[in-house]
């Protein structure tokens, strides 16, 4: 147990972080999550907007390393634009 005030108020202000990084985290995972799940194009190009968005926030606030939030967001872009439908060639 902390024996200081100071101590005291750090444990107070550390457990408010971890659940509001923990929340940031788990909500940015299941917007990952659907972002993988859509076939739909437009759908998949505006929800790759507020992930990669989501990822750069949390690599920003330390809650992920930015390697981590850079390779995520590259890997989604090249889904993204897998779905995107078949150009007609002339």
């Amino acid at each position: 147990m902390a024996n200081h005030k100071s101590a005291k108020k750090a444990i107070r202000s550390s457990a408010k972080k971890r659940l509001l990084n923990r929340y940031q985290h788990t909500t940015t995972r299941n917007l990952v999550k659907k972002l993988r799940t859509t076939t739909d194009h437009a759908m998949a190009v505006e929800l790759f907007k507020k992930v990669s968005s989501a990822l750069d926030k949390l690599a920003k606030r330390n809650v992920i390393h930015k390697n981590k939030a850079s390779n995520s967001k590259s890997k989604l872009a090249r889904f993204v634009n897998k779905l995107a439908p078949a150009q007609a060639t002339a």
